[in-house]
């Protein structure tokens, strides 16, 4: 490292002149500089339109999609049932009466203190004669921990019964956990051999033992009182595709018909309309607040281009999202469903006059949105791919640059370094030499001052 000596021996401020020269060496380093966070702050707008447009493009595909726009709502007559409606339902009507809820199986024993005296081993049997032996200690703690670990879709706890005799009593109760007839069950003390045998003895046939709730299936009468009257059934309370996507879900019994209309969404198809247009209309927002130039701040200021201002391939993007978005569909204007291009290069959607046109003819309206939408998808695919998309590529390239520019930048730090060492080493080497010149000349000058003079001849 080279010692500066600061101007000791000449009086120079050669710190200061070393620092102005190097401010003067590192001037294309400053340019280079400059031109990386400029083409940096370019990357990052075209990431930013690249972002929105594979937003845009992800919506149009959905929408384009053949079932996409076919949206339909479905409404119940009574509380006693609710609908839901999927995109593959249709128009319709259909009208019954709920005869009874899905309800899981709840039984319970006789008051007892303990499971078993002799026998400790009990058998679960479900519906399909599928049995599930399980042994315990005889305790009624043990007989509710072991059936709970068993898993086979029986709960079971001990509920306070009272007292005999002083003595505390308890019912265990058993509860299936699914709802509907194909859930039912029963308990036996003994194994499954002895359920075989008929020795085995049923839990809740014992005197004081009870099903308080039986397991049974929801039911729906359709057409009731008529020659094709016809009962439905569910382990649930939900119906699914009781008509072609539509689901009904019932809460109460009645007598009284229920009726579930499904019929076309037009708010629905009017929001996804909305939502594409808005897409579209961001786009060309920031499209248009990077591109225009910003007068300087005074007269003599010069005036601040946008990112994109005579970017020709952004310009070209938007160009191409904009014919699809307005071009005639099928030899009409898509100003007639409400989406127009305005002056200021964007487009405006007016719900009013789709909704109109919605009303007037459905088929219509959702082939050309769905034309829409196909060409949308395309141009934005051809746009923002993330393989071969034309900003994706544009993105890679300016990213690229910028990385050379800092590896020139990078370059220029360690030019500039050697150069300030050079320069310090130059200074330094001066002073000394001054300094030792300075020295030599005081020496000289004692010596002359040391000579005899002429006077005493």
């Amino acid at each position: 490292m080279a010692f500066s000596i600061d101007g000791i021996a000449s009086g120079l401020d050669t710190t200061t002149m070393i620092n102005q020269l190097m401010q003067l060496e590192a001037r294309p380093q400053t340019l280079l500089k400059a031109k990386a966070t400029s083409t940096q702050g370019f990357v990052t707008a075209l990431q930013q339109l690249n972002t929105r447009l594979s937003s845009l493009t992800e919506l149009a595909t959905k929408t384009a999609k053949p079932l996409a726009l076919d949206l339909y709502k479905v409404a119940s007559s009574s509380d006693a049932a609710t609908a839901t409606a999927t995109s593959s339902a249709g128009a319709g009507t259909l009208d019954f009466t709920v005869k009874q809820l899905a309800s899981s199986q709840s039984s319970v024993t006789a008051a007892m203190t303990a499971f078993s005296a002799e026998a400790s081993t009990l058998t679960l049997r479900a519906k399909d004669g599928t049995t599930t032996e399980i042994a315990t200690t005889g305790t009624l703690d043990d007989v509710i921990a072991q059936v709970n670990k068993a898993e086979v879709g029986i709960t079971a706890t001990k509920v306070s019964a009272g007292t005999l005799g002083g003595v505390q009593q308890y019912r265990l109760q058993f509860t299936a956990q699914e709802p509907g007839a194909e859930h039912r069950f029963d308990v036996f003390r003994g194994t499954a051999a002895d359920i075989t045998a008929g020795t085995a003895t049923a839990l809740f046939s014992e005197s004081g033992a009870a099903t308080v709730r039986a397991a049974q299936d929801a039911e729906v009468v359709l057409w009731g009182g008529t020659a094709a009257e016809q009962t439905l059934t569910s382990s649930s309370n939900t119906f699914a595709d009781i008509l072609p996507g539509v689901s009904v879900t019932v809460a109460k019994t009645t007598t009284d018909p229920v009726s579930v209309t499904v019929s076309r969404d037009a708010e629905a198809t009017s929001t996804k309309a909305k939502e594409l247009v808005d897409a579209l209309r961001g786009v060309f927002s920031f499209v248009e607040a990077n591109t225009k130039v910003t007068p300087g701040a005074t007269a003599s200021a010069a005036p601040t281009a946008g990112r994109f201002t005579g970017d020709s391939a952004v310009r070209g993007i938007t160009q191409s999202m904009l014919t699809a978005a307005t071009a005639p569909i099928n030899g009409r204007s898509t100003s007639e469903l409400g989406i127009t291009l305005t002056r200021s290069g964007t487009v405006e959607f007016d719900a009013e006059k789709f909704a109109a046109a919605l009303a007037k003819d459905p088929a219509a309206v959702k082939d050309a949105l769905t034309q829409l939408s196909t060409r949308v998808a395309e141009a934005g695919k051809a746009a923002s791919d993330k393989y071969d998309g034309e900003l994706t590529s544009r993105i890679k390239s300016q990213e690229s640059t910028v990385r050379n520019l800092n590896d020139q930048v990078s370059g220029w730090d360690q030019r500039l370094e050697k150069r300030r060492s050079a320069l310090e080493r130059t200074y330094s080497a001066l002073e000394v030499q001054l300094s030792q010149l300075q020295s030599q000349g005081d020496w000289l000058s004692s010596q002359l001052a040391g000579l005899p003079t002429g006077s005493g001849l």
